[in-house]
C-alpha cells in the first residue's frame, strides 16, 4: 500500500501551470477568490481547532486521506513514482498543519474511498469527487473546488468530435464510479439508436491509454486534468480537448462520514480559515487552478 505522509509546505512545481490559460479560457465556473497579500509557507496550528478533533484524530496525531493519485493536477505520482503530489495533497497538508496533525495520503481506488470513509479504513476521502445527491446519501462532502467534465481525443481528433452528441455512436473510455458514467448514460437518450459504447477502467490511467492506443474514441474526464493533458509537453502529442465547454460543472467534495459530525465541522471551518487567510488561493496558483476556486466552503452542496 502507498502511502505519503506530508507536514510542511510541500515545494514540488507542477507542470499543470501550462494549463492554466485552457482552464481560464474554459471557464470552469467556480468564482475567483479576491487577491491577497501572499500568506506564510504554511498556517500556524490553531489550537482551538486542534481541540475540536475527535479524540481519535488528537490521539493519533495523523489524518489518513484516500485519493487516487491517477489525475493530475488534482492528484497522482511524481517523477519518482512513489510521492504523490497535486493541489489536494497540498490542500491536505494545509488543513493538517492548521489542525496540528499530519496527514497521511493513501493511495486508494476512486470506487473504493466512499466503502472505506464508511467503514473507517480512511478518515476521509479527496479525490476531485463531485458532490452528488447519490454519494450524499452514504457521507457528507466538505465542498471545496468545482470543475465539470471535458472531452479529450487524439492529438489532430480523428474522429472530429466537437461535442457530446459527436459522441453518438462512438467508443468512450472512463473511470470507473465517475460522474462521467451518468453524463454518458443522459446523452444515450438523445443518440437514437447510434448509442455510446462504453469502456469502464479501474483507473483514470487505463482509460487514457486506450485512448493514445487508438482503442476508443474519446475519454471523459474532468476538465482540469483534461486540460493538463492537453497542455503538457510530455502529453499534449497525444491528447487534445475536443473542446473547450464544460459539461456538468459541480463541486468537489472531501468525503468525511456521515457520523463524523465533530470532524465535518472542524475541517469546514479550517477551510474556511484557509480561503480568508490566502492558503487556498495559493495552492490552487501553484497547480494552475484557479478557474476552479471557491468563495465560501459549503457542506453537501450537490444536494
Amino acid at each position: 500500500m502507498n502511502r505519503r505522509r506530508v507536514g510542511p509546505r510541500r515545494g514540488w512545481a507542477a507542470a499543470s501551470l501550462l494549463a492554466a490559460c485552457v482552464l481560464a479560457t474554459a471557464g470552469c465556473g467556480g468564482p475567483g477568490s479576491a487577491a491577497q497579500a501572499e500568506p506564510a509557507a504554511s498556517p500556524d496550528v490553531d489550537t482551538a481547532l486542534h481541540d475540536r478533533l475527535p479524540t481519535r484524530v488528537r490521539d493519533a496525531g495523523v489524518l489518513v486521506v484516500g485519493t487516487d493519485p491517477s489525475y493530475a493536477p488534482m492528484s497522482s505520482y511524481a517523477a519518482d513514482g512513489r510521492t504523490i503530489v497535486g493541489m489536494e495533497p497540498d490542500l491536505a497538508a494545509d488543513l493538517g498543519d492548521l489542525l496540528g496533525v499530519e496527514v497521511e495520503i493513501e493511495d486508494t481506488p476512486f470506487d473504493e474511498i466512499i466503502d472505506q470513509v464508511e467503514d473507517g479504513r480512511i478518515d476521509l476521502g479527496m479525490t476531485a469527487m463531485t458532490d452528488t445527491p447519490e454519494r450524499a446519501r452514504r457521507v457528507d462532502f466538505v465542498d471545496y473546488f468545482v470543475a465539470g467534465t471535458a472531452i479529450l481525443v487524439q492529438r489532430g481528433n480523428p474522429d472530429e468530435i466537437g461535442s457530446l452528441g459527436d459522441l453518438c455512436g462512438t467508443v468512450v473510455a472512463v473511470e470507473q464510479a465517475t460522474i462521467q458514467i451518468d453524463l454518458i448514460a443522459r446523452q444515450q437518450d438523445r443518440c437514437r439508436g447510434r448509442q455510446i459504447q462504453v469502456e469502464e477502467y479501474a483507473t483514470n490511467s487505463d482509460a487514457l491509454l486506450r485512448l493514445r492506443t487508438g482503442r476508443v474514441s474519446a475519454v471523459l474526464n474532468d476538465l482540469p486534468p483534461a486540460a493538463l493533458l492537453a497542455e503538457d509537453r510530455r502529453t499534449r502529442s497525444f491528447y487534445e480537448l475536443a473542446t473547450r465547454e464544460q459539461y456538468e460543472p459541480g463541486f468537489y467534495g472531501i468525503a468525511v462520514r456521515r457520523s463524523d459530525e465533530r470532524l465535518r465541522a472542524v475541517l469546514t471551518d479550517a477551510l474556511e480559515r484557509l480561503v480568508a487567510d490566502g492558503h487556498y488561493d495559493r495552492t490552487l496558483r501553484t497547480w494552475g487552478l484557479e478557474a476552479g476556486a471557491v468563495d465560501e466552503v459549503l457542506v453537501n452542496a450537490g444536494r
